[in-house]
């Protein structure tokens, strides 16, 4: 109902009148109301109000029954008849509702539904009532208790709700949509645009929804798509009423007029066959509601706020005789309703009053209502107190129902046995990591569980308890979880276990006993490790990527050059790509592909790491491609491409991408031709694949060829029929890639048979292919092994270990056709031995390609899952790791992040499906590596090291801490450079407290760095900055440290930092020339430093003081306290200054080279150092605070530092 077109009269019924209620009765009232009513001190009425009982009821007219108070004062809202129970709602303006029992009105339950706002609308369902109000949807058993309360958003102004079906609700008001609730999930799951100023009214019929607007329309909506199927504009002012039955709808509101809104005395109806207007309905009363009463005909209820009630026929004329009046208490009825029945009718006035009229003396409210639920009597009263304090008092008290027959709990023995609840057995990973102290167990928690608690086993069945079935309880003899039984140990995800000293104690050469450098894995978004070693070895890549450099401040293609350059130099070390990612993170169309992962996602396993890999390696190679793309040198490239290649296309786009024809033929005839270039291509596996049980073979060549000459039927435009016709779609290449990239895209069980069908029937044709030539194992004889140099030896037969789970060819063969087809065939060492070298053959358009790299997903239900990559390392790469001289051999191995272990190649096609599943494949051209320039040019110049321009609006000269370079200070080889670093912190540390009360590192916390400061160790300007930079970042930082930092919030911020404020890019390039150039750096704790700022620095570049002033297997010393013993100096009082900090690193390694000689008396230094550890200990390594004291050791101080 539209209550703004109401009586203004109406404005005095605030929800604020309620509390300010005077006990004095209204002289509205009729004192016959309220003769056995009590009134609290607030003047609320705590009983129903029952009339006389000698009401006399004529059967078949309406008349008035019963009469109660809801509430004294308060004016009802809204009212409605229960659609499952005998019952009676209704609501007020003060958000009260209150239910009454059947006919005589007994008040059932009371209770407060919103402190402020009216109760708008009132909705039964069978286990509770829905109530509406403002911005509230609440729903409540009929007892009061709540089911839920689903807030709306404040600036919601709700009217009416309409349950669609028994769980959908739709809910509209003053505004421009109406929302869908999932009454099951409480949530939203639509939202329909209506026209402004919103709906108030809703209805529904088996052929539309019907929406009643303040405007004075009612729109008809379809029931499945909510949209608009016809208007009818009833009223011009505004719309008070509508109702519907059968084909007929009426309507009742207010016209405009001269002086504002009057009532239409005219009913508005409407003929919903031919959806036009009938005659109007004029009535003699002004009619606020109205609802169809169908009996015998379908009579129409028109109800005006004065009281005045009459009964009319929709088509026919209104007689002035079918009028009777309700008396209402207060001054104007506020709601009307009909029961389902037909039977009873409901008014509610402003003075808080219902009136229910009947038509018979016994009504029902339903045809068919359950019984309704009583509150069972107290008995508390009845019984006689026991008091607890005396020890004999009998509990014979407490009276128990005295029966002899059997009672429910006794089962009989035949039914029932003892069963305790066996204890689920520990975890296995508990088991394998446990460490005893006695007789007592020690193990980190293995996150599998909930802490502290064990599930209920319910069932024999119960799958959580079936994995632990073949668990043993004792460790002994037990080396492997059951669960990862078929998990090759190498192939499982590998964490790093941190102590007190972080990552100095874990021992990385367990994992990698080679030269090559690992990635590490705890940084976010590190999925992407496999990848990153795969672009590393594919040696065209690596030299373009090395060789590029732009001004572009996050530049995937930079990032990837310096993470490429620190793997270069690792021995073994492993790296870590964090400066890579966190440039990553920050390309929107990274975060649109949903390639970034939130920590959560990442640590629980919760993202599909095929589906993310496969993702990841379409945008890098995009990426990289447009990233190069206009910087790129032509030179670069200097083979025979055709015109396929051009000046303008980057190396990215020549190495991967692959020139295409798109064919489009529409069933008119019409061809469309375009021209296009994709840069890798998707499997697309045969239908019905799956399905297919007998093992039909389908070499992987003819499904390759299948996905690159794609043929589809799809619906596209066509020019020539102008519109959307079903189309067949073709693809035909005209110049193959360098480099073939391939996703395997297996997400389903259906792509995974058909892998496992097609090796077991591979498997099986090369068993019948060598017959009994196949060998049970890899062991061959010592003569065997001799003869591996020679062509016989190489001919070897393979394992029956090496032929299972293989599908995936070594090699692939592809010739171009004249007809613009494609031959695609498997390739093998003895069809070049038939055919000849593959090169010669370059010339008529045939390739062959060889697999370099193959990514994988790892199945593992405890961690998640992992990606490793398989990777054919060519002999450059082991000549420059100077794995022995001369290699001229290449070798597969497993990089599983920083594990990296040489494997046998039959191990990176074999895929079993159940827990190794082909993410990725790289096929390369034979002779790649000489059609590219594979020089390296380092292309970071001096000029880097000159003055340059702050980022921060705010800073000046005067505040300026350093001095640039000029050009003849330029750093040489062998050159002292004082360095020190300050961090912030982005991520805190992850940590949790062993049950032996020793902490445990899960996730160190993750820094950035935030002031990078450098100092000249020699010269005339010794001790002197020409390097300060304050870090810009965009990442949020939650811990500035400024205690050790003395980093202060806003020093990092360019709007106002008054700081010499750079990129992290710029400072890099900085120490990348002076690192590049072979100066050596003097520092304190520099490992860590470098470690942060993600640089690799040569170990005969690093004097750190740490070290020079250590003994071994004893504590590592402060920077402050060896400033203080040696130098005489007092640094780092209230916080830390890098300026500081470098300047004193240096002095010290004048000191150590002072005391030690040049390190040609290590027996003397010796000495020193044994004094300064007894020193320390004496003084609990704390520097003394009184001025007074002074240092122990009298050093000579740089006299040009005191000057400065």
């Amino acid at each position: 109902m539209n209550f703004e077109s109401l009586d203004p009269g109406l404005a005095e019924y605030t929800p604020s009148m309620h509390s300010a209620l005077d006990p004095v009765l209204d002289a509205h009232l009729n004192p016959s109301l309220l003769q056995n009513v009590e009134l609290d001190p607030e003047g609320v009425a705590l009983e129903a109000l029952p009339v006389q009982e000698s009401v006399h009821i004529m059967e078949g007219v309406y008349s008035e029954l019963h009469s109660v108070v809801a509430e004294v004062g308060v004016p009802v809202s809204v009212s409605h008849f229960d659609l499952h129970e005998e019952m009676l709602w209704v609501g007020s303006h003060g958000g009260h509702a209150t239910s009454f029992f059947g006919p005589a009105l007994e008040r059932y339950s009371s209770f407060q539904v919103n402190g402020s706002d009216d109760i708008r609308q009132i909705q039964s369902l069978e286990n509770g009532i829905l109530f509406l109000t403002k911005n509230n949807l609440k729903y409540m058993a009929r007892g009061g208790l709540i089911i839920f309360d689903y807030l709306l958003d404040e600036s919601e102004d709700m009217h009416s709700l309409l349950l669609t079906e028994s769980s959908t609700l739709l809910v509209g008001g003053l505004q421009n949509h109406i929302l869908e609730i999932d009454l099951n999930t409480v949530q939203e799951t639509q939202k329909y645009a209506v026209e402004t100023p919103g709906v108030t009214i809703m209805r529904q019929t088996n052929r539309f929804f019907f929406c009643g607007h303040t405007s004075g329309k009612v729109s008809l909506r379809d029931l499945r798509t909510f949209k608009v199927e016809h208007v009818f504009d009833a009223f011009s002012g505004s719309l008070s009423d509508f109702d519907v039955h059968g084909n007929l709808l009426a309507a009742c509101g207010f016209s405009s007029r001269l002086t504002g809104l009057a009532c239409d005395r005219f009913l508005k109806v409407y003929d919903l066959r031919m959806m036009r207007a009938i005659t109007p309905l004029q009535v003699h009363v002004d009619p606020a509601f109205l609802r169809f009463i169908p009996t015998y005909t379908s009579r129409l209820a028109i109800i005006s706020q004065s009281g005045q009630c009459q009964f009319c026929e929709p088509t026919g004329l209104a007689n002035p005789a079918d009028i009777f009046h309700v008396n209402p208490v207060g001054p104007l009825l506020m709601t009307f309703d009909v029961s389902a029945s037909k039977q009873a009718l409901a008014f509610g006035d402003s003075e808080g009053c219902v009136h229910l009229w009947t038509d018979s003396p016994e009504p029902s409210f339903n045809p068919y209502s359950r019984e309704t639920e009583f509150a069972l009597p107290c008995l508390v009263d009845s019984l006689p107190p026991l008091d607890w304090s005396q020890d004999l008092l009998p509990l014979s008290l407490i009276p128990v129902p005295l029966t002899t027959d059997t009672l429910l709990s006794d089962w009989p023995a035949a039914n029932s046995a003892p069963a305790p609840r066996r204890a689920p057995p520990v975890d296995a990973e508990i088991l394998r990591t446990m460490k005893k102290v006695g007789f007592i167990g020690y193990a980190p928690n293995p996150r599998t569980r909930l802490r502290n608690q064990i599930p209920y086993r319910l069932k024999e069945s119960d799958s959580e308890f079936d994995s632990f079935s073949q668990v043993t309880e004792s460790p002994i003899g037990r080396e492997e979880e059951p669960h990862l039984h078929m998990v090759s140990k190498k192939y499982r995800k590998v964490t790093i276990k941190y102590s007190k000293l972080g990552l100095e104690d874990f021992d990385f050469k367990h994992y990698n006993k080679t030269l090559f450098a690992g990635l590490e894995p705890h940084i976010p978004n590190a999925y992407c490790n496999c990848m990153i070693q795969v672009l590393y070895f594919l040696e065209p890549v690596r030299c373009v990527i090395q060789n590029h450099l732009c001004q572009k401040e996050f530049c995937l293609a930079c990032e990837l050059g310096f993470l490429f350059h620190m793997l270069d130099l690792s021995r073994g070390d492993p790296c870590q790509g964090s400066n890579f990612l966190r440039a990553f993170r920050t390309i929107p169309e990274a975060s649109a592909l949903g390639l970034i992962l939130a920590d959560s996602d990442e640590a629980s396993g919760k993202g599909n790491l095929a589906r993310l890999i496969q993702r990841w390696n379409r945008f890098i190679l995009t990426q990289l491609h447009q990233d190069l793309q206009e910087l790129e040198v032509p030179q670069a490239y200097r083979g025979a491409g055709g015109s396929f290649c051009s000046s303008g296309d980057s190396v990215i786009g020549q190495l991967f991408s692959c020139e295409m024809e798109n064919c489009s033929l529409c069933r008119c005839g019409s061809e469309t031709v375009r021209a296009s270039s994709t840069l890798l291509f998707t499997l697309s596996y045969p239908e019905g694949s799956n399905s297919d049980k007998t093992g039909k073979n389908c070499d992987f060549a003819q499904v390759l060829k299948r996905s690159i000459c794609l043929e589809q039927n799809t619906q596209a435009w066509c020019d020539n029929c102008e519109k959307y016709q079903p189309t067949i779609q073709t693809r035909n290449i005209r110049h193959l890639p360098d480099i073939l990239v391939i996703n395997c895209e297996v997400n389903s069980l259906k792509e995974a048979d058909f892998w496992r069908m097609q090796a077991e029937v591979a498997f099986k044709m090369a068993i019948k292919k060598h017959g009994g030539e196949i060998s049970k194992n890899k062991e061959f004889a010592l003569a065997d092994w001799n003869e591996l140099g020679s062509p016989e030896g190489m001919r070897m037969c393979p394992s029956i270990e090496e032929l299972k789970n293989v599908w995936l060819p070594f090699s692939i063969r592809m010739k171009m056709t004249k007809n613009k087809g494609l031959d695609v065939c498997n390739w093998t060492d003895g069809d070049e031995m038939q055919w000849g070298p593959a090169r010669a053959e370059e010339e008529h358009g045939v390739y062959v390609y060889d697999l370099m790299a193959t990514v994988v997903h790892i199945l593992d239900s405890r961690t998640g899952g992992s990606l490793v990559a398989h990777i054919k390392v060519g002999e450059t790469y082991h000549q420059r790791k100077e794995v022995s001289e001369g290699v001229t051999h290449q070798q597969w191995y497993l990089f599983n992040d920083f594990l990296i272990e040489p494997i046998d190649k039959h191990e990176a096609v074999q895929f079993d499906m159940n827990w190794k599943v082909p993410a990725i494949l790289y096929y390369i051209k034979r002779n790649l590596n000489s059609k590219y320039n594979l020089n390296i040019k380092n292309p970071i110049e001096a000029n880097v090291l000159l003055a340059e321009a702050s980022l921060a609006r705010k800073q000046r000269k005067t505040h300026t801490t350093f001095i640039p370079l000029m050009l003849n200070e330029m750093p040489q080889v062998g050159d002292l450079v004082g360095l020190d670093a300050e961090f912030v912190t982005l991520n805190e540390e992850e940590a949790e407290l062993r049950s032996d009360g020793t902490k445990s590192t899960i996730k160190p916390s993750q820094m950035s760095v935030a002031r990078i400061t450098c100092v000249r160790g020699q010269g005339p300007n010794e001790g002197i900055p020409f390097i300060d930079d304050y870090i810009s970042t965009q990442e949020q930082v939650v811990d500035y440290l400024t205690q050790y930092s003395g980093i202060k919030p806003g020093d990092l911020d360019a709007k106002i930092s008054s700081k010499h404020l750079t990129t992290l890019k710029s400072t890099y390039l900085k120490l990348r020339f002076l690192i590049d150039i072979g100066v050596k750096f003097v520092g304190h704790g520099l490992q860590k430093d470098f470690r942060v700022i993600n640089l690799m620095v040569p170990k005969d570049q690093v004097l750190d003081t740490v070290y020079l002033f250590h003994m071994p297997r004893k504590r590592m010393i402060s920077l402050r306290f060896l400033a203080w013993y040696f130098l005489d100096l007092k640094i780092q009082g209230e916080t830390h200054d890098s300026i500081e900090d470098a300047r004193t690193a240096l002095q010290l390694y004048r000191k150590y080279l002072e005391l030690s000689k040049n390190g040609t008396e290590p027996e003397s230094f010796h000495k020193v150092l044994k004094g300064l550890y007894e020193k320390g200990r004496k003084m609990d390594w704390k520097v003394p605070e009184p001025e007074g004291q002074t240092s122990p050791k009298n050093a000579a101080v740089f006299s040009s530092v005191l000057a400065l």
